[in-house]
């Protein structure tokens, strides 16, 4: 019999038990999977919104405690634009509405000559000139069963579709562009803006530009990447944490319930680990196969937990409501965690056992009932 096999029929030996304590291992793992794989999702949504139409930072209020609460009075993007460095300053009003069935239904208001770039790419129709008009996402318009010519309601004001678009950006396809006098007129805040698109000169640092945008305009925050997002989104930074204190409570967890598991498995062979020991067996060999154990049974349920985390995410991102708002990632770093979790988990739990195991003696063991 080899190790490996011998590893096996011990873990076999209590099937329901070892199955239980895999089952809750997964549940943590399917955890950490599916909350890390919607973190990456919205770190990726967040560099595409961004960078939209080539921009290379955004700027918006400092101290607001989400994106959309973010207000800049107009007369900050001129100030913005004469720092050196600085080619365009692109203002942008940006409202969350409930549409139809999509409870955020993004709705952005810019001027209509910088409508292009937006990085639209349009498949119907044209894009708002002036007054009443929006071009609606692929998503927004399937979802209201609107197409050019129709009218749409949003917030309390009748629109007349003009066009329709695809982007690359999630929340872009469910929502839809007005023109940004039209979009501030509807929410009665004439004069200010959310937030503004920044492009650098070719062959100028974004990262020096933003620093001198700082400090010559001290009322706004420079975001250039997810990692910086946390600066206007309270929640983004909340999911990034959660994902990690989650991820130690399935470690903490998952060891005690490993533990549990190793130690009656370790009571209930007391007199077989005698045997092995009497037969030449040294300390360094029965160490090894409560660790094996532990770690086979931890990596199984590893496995697994990948599986379920994944199945989880897509299943709720089939919510149109959800899907309009993030798409979910899956970069190597999701699964490494989970493997990481495992590891942690198999290693905790098989602590106490393992040395219990090692610090039996032959003869004690023997004469154990």
């Amino acid at each position: 019999m080899t190790f490996l096999s011998l590893v096996l029929k011990n873990l076999l030996r209590q099937r329901v038990r070892t199955l239980l304590t895999v089952v809750g291992i997964t549940v943590g793992i399917a955890t950490v999977v599916a909350l890390g794989a919607v973190t990456a999702g919205m770190k990726d949504t967040a560099d595409d919104f961004i960078t939209a139409g080539g921009a290379q930072f955004i700027v918006a209020q400092k101290g607001a405690a989400d994106l959309s609460f973010s207000r800049l009075d107009a007369t900050v993007l001129p100030r913005v634009a004469a720092v050196a460095g600085v080619g365009a300053v692109s203002g942008v009003q940006l409202e969350i509405l409930k549409v139809g069935s999509n409870p955020f239904f993004f709705l952005g208001g810019v001027e209509p000559s910088m409508l292009r770039s937006q990085g639209l790419d349009l498949t119907r129709g044209r894009l708002p000139r002036a007054g009443d008009e929006v071009v609606l996402g692929v998503g927004a318009a399937a979802d209201l069963g609107a197409g050019v010519g129709s009218t749409v309601t949003l917030g309390r004001t009748p629109l007349t579709v003009v066009g329709v678009y695809d982007s690359q950006v999630v929340w872009q396809r469910g929502g839809g562009f007005a023109p940004l006098d039209t979009v501030q007129r509807m929410v009665d805040r004439p004069g200010i803006v959310t937030l503004a698109y920044v492009t650098v000169e070719q062959g100028v640092d974004p990262d020096t530009v933003a620093a001198e945008v700082r400090r010559r305009v001290p009322e706004v925050v420079t975001i250039s990447g997810a990692e910086e997002y946390g600066q206007v989104d309270q929640g983004f930074t909340l999911v990034d944490g959660a994902s990690t204190a989650i991820s130690v409570l399935a470690i903490l967890i998952g060891g005690i319930g490993v533990m549990n598991t190793m130690v009656m498995a370790i009571f209930e062979r007391t007199r077989e680990i005698g045997v092995l020991r009497a037969v030449g067996w040294p300390a360094g060999r029965v160490l090894r196969m409560v660790l094996s154990e532990s770690l086979v049974l931890c990596l199984a349920a590893a496995v697994l937990g990948a599986l379920v985390g994944v199945a989880l995410v897509q299943l709720v991102v089939q919510i149109p409501s959800v899907s309009g708002l993030v798409l979910p990632a899956y970069p190597p770093g999701v699964f490494l965690r989970a493997l990481v979790v495992a590891l942690a988990v198999g290693l905790l739990g098989a602590v106490y056992p393992a040395a219990r195991a090692t610090r039996l003696t032959p003869m004690e063991a023997l004469r154990y009932e």
